[in-house]
């Protein structure tokens, strides 16, 4: 195993940071839950609009039929050394329902429009709660970016 000099980012170091991956990464892990049948991940593409989540994925995937039950979400970015956990809640939107602006974003991220798809698809949101970041045990304190939907403020930590 290879070994990396960390260096700790203060809190407002790690929010730009995570930011930029949020604008730039093409894939999340997400984690659902279904009453009866239990945990359910899958990695989706996704589009940051710049406060939330937009992902998409066939109306009768488990993932769709899972946040319709149970909206609460774990999402993660995938790297499992610049960690990125997100927390929040999904809304579910038919394909013809969601926002044009989100559907244009996701569309010219992607050069896919799953509008213009025979099957049918919705578009997920998912409002974020929670957003923990950090590189390596010397950042385990100070994780914590967002709580309860806030930003945390850029203290020392």
């Amino acid at each position: 195993m290879q070994t990396t000099e960390i260096s700790r980012r203060d809190r407002a170091k790690r929010r730009q940071d995570t930011l930029e991956r949020l604008a730039g990464e093409r894939d999340v892990w997400v984690s659902t839950a279904h009453p009866q049948h239990g945990p359910h991940q899958v990695p989706l593409w996704f589009w940051w609009d710049g406060r939330t989540l937009w992902m998409c994925t066939g109306r009768d995937s488990a993932t769709a039929r899972n946040l319709r039950e149970e909206p609460r979400v774990r999402l993660a970015l995938p790297d499992s050394f610049d960690v990125v956990l997100l927390q929040g809640e999904a809304r579910c939107y038919p394909a013809e329902e969601v926002p044009e602006e989100a559907a244009a974003g996701f569309a010219g991220k992607f050069g896919w429009d799953p509008r213009e798809e025979e099957g049918p698809f919705v578009y997920v949101q998912v409002e974020l709660g929670t957003v923990l970041a950090w590189r390596g045990s010397p950042e385990l304190r100070g994780r914590v970016l967002m709580r309860d939907g806030a930003w945390v403020a850029d203290q020392a930590d």
